[in-house]
């Protein structure tokens, strides 16, 4: 019994597991006497930074170095290998981007202060509809999950941006020299085919504090990380079918 569940867990549809129960706690006690404490513990400072903020910079950035390693994978030697089976799932992206915005705009011209919120129907949260497909397994055809994967990294790195340039004060230059600095590095360990996992991720790290400070949403980093790691590293070499 404790083999079939392990092997459940290990599979893509039990990877969906924690996703789908996460969400069913939260809901449960959202709607608990418990929801307005719950509510302060994660909005709580930790280290001059709340707990939400940690979980968005933090635990996403570590979501997206592995959509984005699978990603490269199929860019390289995969289904998405062909640059016109790439631009489907881009246009997809840039299509839910434009459009929802462009809506928004429309019913909210006038108001000066609604308008400058037409960014927010613009984000394409896919997270649910990936776990879902993960949930039913080989009933799905495959590209369609990978067209899912792609979509959500081109859609969040296009929210990057229009985050960057249209609602962030402050960018910090040097932190963004040193972030660039960081990717020379990695750009540097991938064309010296170093294969050691280590390396990596002490750059990648650094290269996470860097966004972090520029002002610039972290994730940006796991994505970039995801690129720069080759595809023949020792470890890892599982989730990257290498």
């Amino acid at each position: 019994m404790m083999k079939r569940w392990a092997a459940f867990l290990q599979s893509e549809a039990g990877s969906a597991v924690p996703l789908l129960a996460a969400t069913a706690l939260s809901l449960v006690l959202a709607n608990s006497p418990l929801g307005p404490a719950v509510a302060h513990a994660l909005h709580r400072d930790v280290a001059a930074k709340s707990l939400t903020h940690w979980i968005n910079d933090g635990l996403m950035v570590l979501f997206f170095l592995v959509v984005g390693m699978e990603i490269k994978r199929e860019v390289v030697v995969g289904e998405l290998s062909r640059p016109s089976q790439v631009a489907l799932p881009i246009a997809g992206a840039l299509g839910g981007i434009v459009v929802p915005a462009a809506f928004y705009a429309a019913f909210t011209w006038n108001d000066p202060v609604a308008r400058h919120g037409w960014a927010i129907p613009s984000a394409t949260d896919i997270a649910f509809a990936a776990a879902l497909l993960s949930v039913l397994g080989s009933r799905v055809v495959p590209g369609l999950r990978l067209f899912l994967l792609t979509l959500a990294i081109v859609d969040d790195l296009a929210a990057i941006l229009i985050i960057a340039l249209f609602y962030t004060a402050d960018l910090s230059l040097l932190s963004l020299v040193l972030a660039g600095l960081c990717i020379l590095v990695l750009l540097g360990l991938n064309r010296a085919r170093v294969g050691r996992l280590l390396p990596y991720l002490l750059v990648g790290a650094v290269l996470w504090m860097c966004v972090l400070r520029s002002g610039v949403h972290a994730t940006l980093s796991g994505v970039i990380l995801a690129v720069c790691l080759p595809l023949c590293l020792r470890r890892f070499r599982t989730a990257t079918a290498a």
